[in-house]
């Protein structure tokens, strides 16, 4: 997938016309995916781009005292860019200025249609516990199915909490374990049955199904929208 760097905006020849086809260039290629209904990581790294933006938009300190400024190095665990300051121009600043305003709306249609198909996947998912659920429901199994197929996925699952900026928000991990074909002879209650047998570390899991109406690409679509939703509903 063609990316951009954090600072795309402010690296480089900062002209306007040359940042306008570099942006335009990276949304064609991700609206290539959503037109395949493929999110991830695509939609979350446009969302990334345009906070970025909003950002500097509504800070013109930060812009001023940052952006007319020469990139020599990226920490990336930090997100702190290493600039050698460059001679203040006020046509930089019109250009930088102008090329925020530009890829603000550009960006924010891709969203929308990123968003868009979000919300469709999400709609046509359903979630329901597969027998009785414990009280301790933070790990136990997911069967994932779409569309009118009968393959169904098997996923180990685990919640944990984590605090930051003193808000506490919940992450899962995800194992896929394996794939087995749904039949009146293998209901999804004979598919817990079947877990518990083999997995005996956990002897009372809390199991779940996720049936998406419709059929969308696992891995970049399905899989990571299920789990949100898995997540929203336990909690």
């Amino acid at each position: 997938m063609k990316t951009l760097s954090q600072t795309w905006f402010a690296e480089g020849f900062i002209d306007f016309e040359l940042k306008k086809y570099t942006l335009l260039a990276y949304l064609q290629e991700i609206n290539k995916y959503f037109d395949q209904n493929m999110l991830y990581p695509q939609l979350a790294d446009i969302i990334f781009h345009y906070n970025n933006i909003i950002k500097l938009r509504d800070n013109k300190k930060i812009m001023q005292d940052q952006f007319p400024k020469k990139l020599t190095g990226i920490q990336i665990e930090n997100l702190q860019l290493l600039y050698e300051q460059m001679i203040a121009d006020d046509e930089i600043m019109e250009e930088l200025e102008s090329i925020i305003h530009f890829a603000e709306k550009a960006i924010k249609v891709s969203i929308r249609n990123g968003t868009e198909i979000y919300e469709t996947v999400e709609n046509s998912i359903h979630i329901e516990p597969v027998g009785l659920v414990p009280l301790d429901n933070k790990e136990g199994y997911f069967f994932l199915a779409s569309g009118q197929t009968k393959t169904t996925l098997v996923y180990y699952y685990r919640l944990s909490f984590f605090e930051k900026y003193d808000e506490q928000f919940r992450a899962i991990r995800t194992t896929f374990l394996t794939r087995w074909q749904r039949s009146i002879a293998n209901s999804y209650e004979n598919m817990k049955v079947s877990l518990i047998r083999e997995k005996k570390e956990l002897p009372n899991p809390a199991v779940y199904t996720i049936n998406a109406e419709l059929a969308f690409p696992v891995e970049e679509t399905l899989l990571p929208i299920a789990k949100r939703c898995l997540v929203r509903y336990i909690s």
